[in-house]
């Protein structure tokens, strides 16, 4: 009887968490099937929809140049935190060495404080390198603030790992390039994989450095371009919420293809300290 009673609120539990997560998406869809200019009516759902709203969403907003531009900026981004994110969570999870605990608190700066703080004299110190309004000047800090969560993340992983595995493996003569690659990474698979959807998913979403650092449009990521449908005196609702879910479609597919890896790599105890 106990057991059917955790069940039964165990069920109950994830039925009142999915609900709460798919309200605010059928909210949103159902503003985005309305006609242009008629009022936000919520979660009543329309009775003409408007699905051209998404078609004219796309080219209104050129949602093409926004995607590869955002696609661009996760390719270059996603990779390189990675594998920055693997090299110092290694060297600070397996190796001791003078100031690694300090300078391990250091990079977690990047962790507990709000670069929302920082984005004004970022600008200015990148438009003095000539860094504003390229890809490279948006791409550079979004590696930085990858690489804090990156590090705590890896190196608890890296901390969980039996050291006897390390120990046979230098008694046998590797190096720790070969214990990273050929014992360590095979076993990090779902860690590292989870990271990377972490990573894409801060990337493809960031909104606020895309839309200081890239005054150009014809390099602003699609976050950025959903100002597009907000006027001085007037808001395309229906189309801004059509385009939201547009930008929202890339992250959806790439959980869903990846959820077993992110699921196994939340399991496998890689935030472990």
């Amino acid at each position: 009887m106990n057991a059917r009673f955790e069940r039964l609120g165990a069920y109950t539990f994830l039925c009142l968490f999915a609900l709460a997560v798919l309200l605010p998406l059928f909210s949103i869809l159902s503003v985005a099937l309305q006609p242009q200019g008629a009022p936000v009516t919520g979660l009543s759902w329309p009775d003409d929809p408007q699905w051209g709203n998404f078609a004219r969403a796309w080219t209104t907003g050129s949602f093409g140049d926004l995607i590869t531009s955002s696609v661009i900026v996760a390719v270059v981004v996603v990779p390189v935190a990675t594998v920055l994110s693997i090299m110092t969570g290694y060297a600070f999870g397996t190796m001791r060495f003078r100031g690694s605990t300090p300078l391990f608190y250091v990079m977690l700066i990047g962790i507990v404080m709000p670069y929302e703080a920082t984005v004004v004299p970022l600008y200015y110190d990148l438009r003095q390198f000539g860094l504003t309004d390229n890809y490279l000047g948006l791409m550079l800090p979004e590696i930085g603030l990858s690489v804090s969560f990156g590090t705590f993340w890896m190196r608890a992983f890296f901390l969980s790992t039996p050291r006897a595995l390390i120990e046979a493996a230098r008694m046998d003569g590797a190096n720790s390039f070969t214990v990273l690659f050929r014992i360590l990474l095979p076993v990090a698979r779902p860690a590292v994989t989870t990271l990377m959807v972490l990573f894409f998913v801060w990337t493809w979403n960031e909104f606020l450095l895309s839309l200081v650092l890239l005054q150009d449009p014809a390099v602003r990521t699609a976050p950025a371009g959903l100002g597009l449908f907000v006027g001085q005196r007037t808001t395309d609702v229906a189309g801004l919420s059509a385009g939201a879910l547009i930008v929202t479609v890339p992250v959806v597919v790439v959980y869903l293809f990846l959820q077993r890896h992110v699921i196994r790599g939340m399991l496998q105890g890689a935030v472990k300290g």
